[in-house]
């Protein structure tokens, strides 16, 4: 190599170096920050390439997109006194660069212990102003929300950082109070049902007292029907046998002998003691009857 060209080499040597030392890119997932002598002089560098002057200024970066922190399970105590060991995570990303850098110094591991500490004693608070059920089920919800706003308000003031949302992963009870909480979870479902079942029955009773007295109801109303019914029958019955008793009155006598001696003479084990010459028999005995 001639003395040329190593010339040359060292000067373009310099200038990458130059280039290298002066020019940086900020991407468009990156937070950016420009500080001189180490003080912030730029708190929100635009995504592109840029230009700085050697030594005196320098640059920090920071991921700008959503960022999760899974925090490790803590135990946290209800209102009655019950340990709960929950396990939780947090969404958050950088809203402000220099309260950012001012607390944190773009340190992403300082901001995720503060995060985490501030995460702790928000559940603390939470947990320790609400019941185990409401914690478990009925208010977890409303819990987490109080909390992601109580959080978001105070990290944000105090080191920039948006707080996007708080989920609780798993809930568990420590091994000690298992069984008795087990236990009166098991007593109060078998007293919920014991009360469905009273309320079945009671309704069962209801309906079936209604069928029985609807039920007496029709018969009633049936028997006044059928009672009207026959009575209108009998009453054309006898209006019948009166009609034919002034058309042909011997007739008529003779018939209802006739059904008398088949209604008193068809079971043959009967034993009748009557006068031969009484006037039941007059239409069995020969010869003429007398009118």
């Amino acid at each position: 190599m001639t003395m040329r060209s190593s010339v040359i080499f060292a000067i373009l040597a310099l200038i990458v170096l130059g280039i290298n030392a002066t020019a940086y890119r900020v991407q468009e997932t990156e937070k950016a920050i420009l500080l001189e002598f180490g003080n912030l002089v730029d708190a929100d560098i635009q995504p592109g390439l840029h230009f700085k002057m050697p030594i005196a200024e320098a640059v920090k970066k920071f991921d700008a997109r959503v960022l999760t922190v899974d925090a490790s399970p803590e135990t946290y105590y209800t209102l009655e006194k019950k340990p709960l060991i929950v396990d939780s995570f947090v969404k958050w990303r950088v809203a402000d660069n220099e309260l950012f850098y001012k607390g944190t110094s773009f340190d992403e591991r300082r901001a995720i212990r503060l995060l985490q500490e501030r995460v702790n004693e928000g559940l603390r608070n939470q947990i320790s102003r609400r019941e185990m059920f409401e914690v478990i089920s009925g208010e977890r919800d409303q819990l987490m929300d109080d909390l992601r706003q109580d959080l978001d308000k105070v990290m944000r003031s105090s080191v920039g950082v948006e707080v996007i949302d708080v989920r609780v992963k798993k809930i568990d009870l420590p091994a000690e109070v298992s069984s008795t909480v087990y236990e009166r979870m098991n007593s109060e479902r078998d007293i919920e049902a014991r009360q469905y079942r009273a309320e079945g029955q009671e309704q069962a009773l209801a309906i079936r007292a209604k069928a029985d007295r609807d039920s007496v109801v029709l018969e009633a109303e049936a028997y006044r029907e059928s009672e009207q019914i026959r009575g209108d029958g009998d009453a054309k019955a006898a209006e019948q046998y009166a009609s034919a008793y002034n058309k042909d009155p011997e007739f008529y006598e003779f018939y209802r002998s006739i059904n008398a001696y088949s209604e008193v003479f068809a079971n043959k084990s009967d034993l009748l003691v009557l006068d031969p010459n009484s006037e039941f028999f007059k239409y069995l005995q020969d010869g003429n009857v007398k009118k």
